[in-house]
């Protein structure tokens, strides 16, 4: 038992600090998912039933451009929302819908470079007000 008490204080600790990341948009907050890389990137929310109302993905890309996201395989309706290199809204798509028709579903691009990206349950953006030019304020994010 002496052996294993570093151990097991170790992973103590480590459950106690390690924060789930979270973004800050017009004063509510959301849990994150990120998706960082191609991989994670390509799959984002597909397949999915259902989004918890404070929770969202954040997609990281290495730099700014146009970026447009589609609604492959995506079961539920999202608001998608375009954040450029200093976290600013820069444009959207509300109440996306869903999409079951594979490499033929539209795409939905951003208006202006974006670096990040958000996803969250449809209606969310209008309902909290948001407007472009908002700064979204993310911590617990390494970019």
């Amino acid at each position: 038992m002496r052996k294993l008490l570093p151990l097991i204080l170790a992973v103590h600790v480590a459950a106690c600090t390690s924060a789930t990341p979270t973004a800050t948009l017009r004063g509510q907050t959301y849990e994150l998912e990120i998706a960082d890389n191609d991989a994670e990137r390509a799959r984002g929310l597909m397949y999915r039933d259902q989004l918890a109302a404070d929770a969202g993905m954040l997609f990281l890309f290495e730099r700014q451009g146009p970026q447009a996201f589609w609604m492959k395989n995506t079961r539920i309706p999202l608001d998608i929302l375009y954040f450029d290199e200093d976290w600013r809204l820069v444009g959207w798509s509300l109440d996306t819908p869903p999409c079951s028709l594979g490499d033929r579903c539209p795409s939905y691009p951003s208006q202006a470079p974006a670096q990040f990206v958000l996803e969250l349950n449809a209606g969310t953006a209008r309902r909290i007000g948001a407007q472009l030019g908002d700064r979204l304020a993310v911590q617990g994010v390494d970019r």
